[in-house]
Formats: structure tokens, sequence, C-alpha cells
């Protein structure tokens, strides 16, 4: 069997292969994170961003292969979720956009697509990190180049590009020191090796291992984060653009010229929260209006409308809060500043809204936010100038993404942990502008010490530090400086670390499994042994770690 023509329909196959192929083994790539931490989800960051654009795929299914990736490359940018998701949008928005104009491909085109990809995807990275996805992307892309240099077969390049992915996925191991120790490969590279194995099972028709789940509705994933926190910020009566429009058109010649800047700002008059992506063939648009009937009659003057969709608002809200009828009124007009922040537990929500966040996106270290759902609260909470803190190293190229896309003066302070995030929010001044807030906040970070307590997950070695299964970790800014089967132990090991002479505010922050006699006995043993420094202790109520710590 030979293929030397690939088209839409067989590489939207080809796509929906790859995404059950990483939707069924995300649990293996969550558990290659390499620090044994209860919060791996590479894995799942990396199958939630691929079923979005599968969706898409799956949705604008035809011949035109440059237009089946368009949809791809759309879908993955939009659901893209922590840094190995956002790489991933990036390998197949710089795919896609290489083959835009071809209705089929060839296998040398194919190869040349997957290297196009693979070098959008290093551009995307600032300070890019060999021994990652990264490497295992550009080997297999030139292998694929390689390949197609003396073949034309589809399958025996993709062979070749799967053979060399698993290889390049060992080689992570001598490349990251880090890796070898724990005797991991790189989580996000085994994701993308997942992916080429459905890609090659597709054109094989050969089955894989266990079944692969079917793809959920991205609406689905959105819906389940989101309606808990957004009804909140109004009453029903209150929403004055009452119906969510999402439509596509197709772009035809011998219908109106489009031009995307003219396309948004007539859509602007229809209503609010309006987000245009286009291409040279289609252009997909969500807004809400009071009046989608015209908005749907002007989207058919660039060509016809497809996957149309229209909700009341009123009436879900009313639902929602007949459940939670806790709410608060929106900003009538936009303010000057708003702050958006990432974090997990109720406590801590509460905290970052009393020091100044206008918006607090549910998120953190298991479940990253969604590109979407950052322009989502972006556009939520009606201002100016706005400012991102993901607190999370996983989550700042989500913010960076959602910062691009977003209408609004976006910038991201590029906060790693909570406690930064806390300290940049207690630097901003809203006398100063939107850049200066960013330099501003950014130095504040410098000034605090981050630790984390949480339990082991697996045994291992890393940083000279030996852990055992569900021991307790004590982690100082990302290292894993102590470990042992006490808690408060552990506590006070990290606490030691972390303090010096220069040190005057210590702030606790307690998870949902904290004990209280326990964190009496914490306290005690700062005030006995700093006596200089000053102790603030906040019920977080934080999955995953027991205690977060902030020195400054």
């Amino acid at each position: 069997m030979s293929i030397t023509s690939l088209d839409g329909n067989r590489f939207a196959e080809m796509i929906l292969s790859g995404a059950n192929h990483l939707s069924a083994n995300a649990e293996i790539v969550d558990a290659l994170n390499v620090f044994p931490v209860p919060d791996g989800d590479t894995g799942t960051n990396m199958k939630l961003s691929i079923t979005s654009g599968s969706k898409e795929a799956q949705a604008n299914k035809q011949d035109h292969i440059g237009k089946v990736g368009a949809s791809f490359a759309k879908g993955l940018l939009m659901g893209a979720r922590g840094n190995s998701g956002v790489i991933l949008s990036q390998l197949f928005r710089g795919f896609s956009k290489d083959i835009e104009h071809k209705s089929t491909i060839t296998g040398v085109e194919f190869a040349h697509a997957l290297k196009a990809g693979m070098e959008t995807a290093y551009k995307a990275v600032m300070k890019p990190v060999e021994g990652t996805i990264l490497t295992v992307a550009k080997d297999a892309a030139n292998k694929a180049v390689h390949a197609a240099g003396k073949t034309d077969d589809l399958i025996e390049i993709m062979e070749r590009t799967l053979e060399e992915a698993k290889k390049s996925l060992e080689r992570t191991q001598d490349l990251l020191p880090v890796l070898k120790e724990v005797g991991v490969v790189d989580s996000g590279g085994q994701g993308l090796v997942f992916v080429y194995e459905g890609f090659l099972s597709s054109l094989t028709g050969k089955e894989l291992p266990g079944p692969g789940p079917a793809v959920p509705s991205m609406e689905e994933l959105v819906n389940a984060q989101h309606h808990q926190s957004v009804h909140g910020f109004m009453d029903t009566e209150d929403i004055e653009f009452g119906y969510c429009t999402e439509f596509m058109v197709r772009l035809e010649d011998g219908k109106r010229p489009y031009d995307e800047d003219e396309f948004r700002s007539d859509l602007s008059q229809f209503g609010d929260s309006l987000l245009v992506i286009s291409d040279d063939d289609v252009a997909k648009v969500h807004i809400h209006s009071e009046r989608p009937g015209e908005v749907l009659s002007y989207g058919q003057q660039y060509g016809p409308l497809i996957h149309m969709k229209i909700e009341n608002m009123r009436e879900q809200h009313s639902a929602l809060t007949k459940e939670n009828p806790a709410g608060q009124a929106p900003l009538k007009e936009k303010q000057e500043y708003a702050i958006i922040t990432v974090s997990m537990g109720e406590g801590i929500k509460k905290l970052l809204k009393s020091i100044g966040a206008s918006a607090v996106i549910e998120g953190g270290q298991t479940m990253n936010p969604s590109t979407e759902d950052i322009v989502e609260a972006v556009k939520s909470v009606n201002a100016k100038n706005i400012i991102i803190l993901p607190n999370n190293k996983n989550i700042i190229m989500a913010a960076e993404q959602a910062a691009e896309i977003a209408e609004e003066n976006v910038v991201v302070v590029t906060s790693k942990t909570l406690p930064q995030g806390m300290a940049a929010i207690l630097a901003f001044n809203p006398t100063a502008s939107l850049e200066n807030n960013q330099h501003g906040m950014t130095e504040a970070m410098e000034d605090v010490k981050t630790g984390q307590v949480t339990y082991a997950v697996r045994d291992t070695t890393i940083d000279g530090v030996k852990i055992s299964k569900d021991d307790y970790m004590g982690i100082a800014d990302g290292k894993i400086v102590t470990s042992g089967p006490q808690l408060l132990d552990t506590a006070k090991n990290l606490l030691n670390e972390m303090i010096d002479e220069d040190s005057e505010i210590l702030s606790i922050l307690y998870g949902e499994d904290a004990d209280k006699s326990e964190l009496d006995q914490l306290v005690e043993f700062v005030h006995q042994n700093f006596q200089d420094v000053e102790v603030e202790v906040h019920d977080g109520g934080q999955p995953v770690y027991t205690y977060i710590f902030s020195v400054e």
C-alpha cells in the first residue's frame, strides 16, 4: 500500500486518530512530569488542546487540506492549555500556514509542513530548551524532510518520522539531566509521539492498542469550568446584549471583499464580547448582541454561513442564579485598569480579590486554563488596560497568547508562583502607565521567595534528595530541598532553608487538607526561631499543596 497524496478528508481522519490516541494515553503523559508532586498535567493539557483542534477539523471536514488545516490550527489555538498545549498549537499553526493554499499535498510537502511547524514553535518560545517536545518535533521534522528526499510515499515518510520521534524522545534524558536523574523521558515529547502514532495508524489502517475515547465537545469542556464563576459578575436584568451568537463565514469570491479590520469594526456596532478569527477562506465570529438576525445578515454579505449557534443568555443566567443567587453587578463603564490572575482555592481567591485582583480564573496545577478561558476573562472585566498574572510557569504561554488575541490593551506580568503574583498586585500603581506597571510589578516579584509543601506520588531521587512515595516534600522556588515522612518536620526544614537574616514577613497559606493544630505548632516554631519575622496566616483552601509559603 502506498499513499502519495493527502487531501483534507484524510488529514481530518489523521487528526482524529492522533487526538484519540493521545486522549487514551493522557494519564501516561501526566505521570511523566519530572517532579513527583500530584500535579502532573501535561497529558491533560495536550489532550484538551488537541481535542479542541480536532473538533474544529471534524466540523469543517472537506477535500481542501489547507482549509482543514486552518480549522485545526484555530481550534488548537483557542483550546491551548499550558506550555505543552501552546507549543502543540504552534506546531500545527506553522504546519497549517505552510499548506493553507493547497487542496492536496504530496509526501514532500507534508514533510516540509512539519518542518515549518517546528520552526514556528521554536520562534514562539523565548528561550527554547532542548530535551523537550521542541527537540522531538525538530528531530522528527528533519527526518521527515530527509525521508521525503528518497520517497513520496506518505506512509513511509510518517514511519520514518515516528521512528525518529521515538529515538529523539529517548535522547531527551541525555539533553536534560533532570530527566535522567528521575528516570523518565520528556512528557510533552511523549505526547507528540502519541499524536504521530495516531497519524500513522490512520494512514495504514492498523489499529492501535486500547480504544481511543470519543472526543468531547469544547463546549462541554469550557462550560464545566465557567458556570461557577462567570454568572456571578452580573444580575440577569443587567445583561445588555442577551444573545450569544456564534457562526462561521466561508469567504467567497464575488461576495463583499473581506477586510478583517472593517469586518470587526462593523460587527462591533451590533454588541460586545466580539471575537473574530479569520484567514483567506473562513472567518469565525463570536459576539453578544440584541440583534442576532442582523448580525447573521451582515455575515452573509461575505459568503455562506455555517455552524451557527444562538443562545439566550438571560435564560441561561436565570437558571444558573437559581443555583447560586449570589452575584455581583457588572461595571457599566470601562474602568481604567483590571488585574486578572489565576489560582485555586476559595480562600486564595478571596485574598487575591481583597488586595486588588479584578477577576480570578479557577486554575493552576492539575488544570491550566486555556487561551479561550483567559480571553473570556479579559472581556468580562470591562477595562481599558488589563494585566494578567498567570502565577504558574505552565500558564504563561497561554496568557501571552491570549494577550495577542484580545482586542483590549493587555500585558502579561510573568508570575510563576502565587506569592510572586501577590507581590506583583501589591506593587500595582493605578496612576502609572501600563508599561511602568508591568516593569514595577515584575521587579516586585524578585523580592519574594516561594515555598510549597506537598506529597510525593512515586519513589525517586532528584536534586540529590531521596524521596519515597507518600513522603512530604519541601520545594523552594521550584527546587526540592527537603523530604520526609512527617509533614510538620518537612515544613519546618523548608522554612529553615527559606528564612534568612534579611527576611521580614512570612505569609502562610494553608490548604484544604491542613491540620489546624499542626498549623499552630508551625507558627509557634517560627515565633521561637525567627523572632524578627512577622507571620501572616491565611486559609487558602488550595488543593495539592498543604502549605504555600511567601517570604519577603
